[in-house]
């Protein structure tokens, strides 16, 4: 990596990802003339671009790269046969990935927090950073979501707090390490381990090898801490090269949350000798918040601002996100993908809902949901709803057929189950179907991680007869 006195111009390729703008935005308010290039430039990410002044080139091509930037960042979503890929390892121009960016010139010297896990990372960012950041410590963060707390994803301060959600996706088309063994982790905290992400990971093994390489990187005066109650975590723990805490709801931990409270709009739980209260529902949250405290007390934050912190949390986007309530029926969108999350979130939506029907909407979409990984797992995570419909697999055609998420076998399995369940491709079918069942009290819980055809927009309009 070159060092920052011999750049001056800086160009990003696939720069309207939420990341990359704001690593974009943060180099140009450092001085540095930065340009950027993406298939799909249009609001929201265009107009925060351009109004910090940043010169954006819709579409990639060669000539993009004309006036030989000095550096050049590399999204993770881009791969050979792209024009300006090829143009720069043609012209041998200086490149790197977002992560080395971030490692060098925003992380490096720092203190550095990274939360990793399958699940529960955006939100344990989130509070982790509010916590932080209701405390007076002004900390640098880069979150995988948009807390609700700040507005954006990402930000870059001078303070020697840098918060991370560690991603274990790979980082480049030129580097298949997980993200997060770049971001030179004083603390990790790992919230659980599971299969994921089977376009990249050929097994469970595969993946602990993964976080086995981020918990090599943390420094004798840090720590690990780590879900306790997770089996799959168990294998990694034989660390000497670094302090090693557990927590979790379990007899053994080092850290252990008891007497829980599970309310419809907010969870209670003991973390000797204090009683923490969130804003947020159901088991999975005391979790999350768990592993918060427990970082945040290593890292010198009282109890009473940590409270403070989590008094005055207003969550995630796109996390059991109560879209809207029209005629009497609640609209709730998720990012949940993968069998856990669906039927954790399911869980917490029991408590936050009590006694009303649910309905679970799943978009299969991620690079493993899309494949029969997770066939029979889904059908004990969607049947936690009282009522399944599931879109058409995306992208379907990438995937040979016997790789594929089969929807008829798991509406047949559903419905041995005693669930009532429709395999229903397209948005439209799914609302008409919605259209002639809901009534007055159900919760709809929308399940993507992608746009579903703004299918909660169109779902409260079309409820409110619009």
């Amino acid at each position: 990596m070159p060092v920052l006195s011999d750049i001056e111009s800086v160009h990003f390729i696939g720069i309207c990802g939420s990341a990359m703008a704001n690593a974009a935005a943060a180099m140009q308010e450092r001085g540095f003339v930065v340009t950027g290039s993406d298939q799909n430039v249009y609001p929201p990410m265009s107009t925060f671009l351009e109004s910090r002044g940043i010169q954006l080139r819709s579409g990639y091509a060669e000539s993009n790269l004309n006036d030989r930037p000095n550096l050049v960042v590399v999204g993770n979503a881009l791969s050979r046969g792209n024009p300006e890929i090829e143009a720069v390892l043609e012209r041998k121009l200086r490149y790197c990935s977002l992560p080395e960016l971030l490692k060098e010139y925003f992380i490096r010297g720092k203190r550095s927090l990274v939360v990793a896990g399958t699940h529960g990372k955006t939100t344990t960012t989130s509070l982790l950073t509010w916590v932080f950041e209701s405390a007076g410590l002004n900390p640098s963060y880069l979150i995988g979501g948009i807390p609700s707390n700040f507005g954006q994803g990402a930000r870059f301060t001078d303070s020697p707090w840098f918060i991370i959600e560690g991603d274990e996706y790979d980082t480049a088309f030129f580097d298949k390490r997980s993200k997060f063994v770049h971001y030179l982790p004083e603390v990790v905290v790992l919230n659980n381990l599971e299969f994921d992400h089977a376009d990249i990971f050929e097994n469970l093994a595969a993946i602990q090898t993964s976080f086995r390489r981020l918990i090599n990187l943390i420094p004798r005066n840090g720590l690990l801490l780590t879900n306790g109650d997770d089996r799959n975590i168990t294998p990694l723990l034989g660390v000497t090269h670094c302090p090693c805490r557990r927590f979790g709801l379990e007899l053994g931990n080092d850290l252990r949350a008891e007497d829980i409270a599970l309310r419809t709009e907010s969870s209670e739980f003991q973390l000797a000798p204090t009683r923490f209260e969130i804003p947020l529902v159901g088991e999975l949250n005391v979790r999350n918040a768990l592993a918060v405290a427990a970082c945040a007390r290593h890292c010198g934050i009282t109890d009473s601002q940590i409270q403070q912190g989590f008094s005055t949390f207003r969550s995630v986007r796109r996390r059991m996100e109560l879209r809207g309530e029209a005629d009497g029926v609640a609209v709730v969108d998720d990012f949940g993908h993968h069998p856990t999350a669906i039927r954790e979130t399911l869980r917490a939506l029991r408590v936050r809902f009590p006694g009303r029907r649910l309905w679970a909407v799943f978009e299969p979409r991620s690079n493993t949901t899309r494949r029969n990984v997770f066939q029979r797992e889904l059908v004990d995570a969607l049947g936690r709803a009282d009522q399944v419909l599931v879109a058409s697999v995306a992208r379907l055609e990438q995937l040979k057929p016997e790789e594929r998420l089969d929807p008829e076998k798991l509406m047949q399995d559903l419905k041995l189950a005693g669930k009532p369940a429709a395999y229903l491709p397209t948005v439209e079918a799914i609302l008409d179907h919605l259209g002639g069942h809901v009534k007055s009290g159900d919760v709809i819980c929308v399940f993507s991680n992608g746009g579903f055809g703004d299918i909660h927009n169109r779902m409260l309009k079309q409820l409110r007869g619009g």
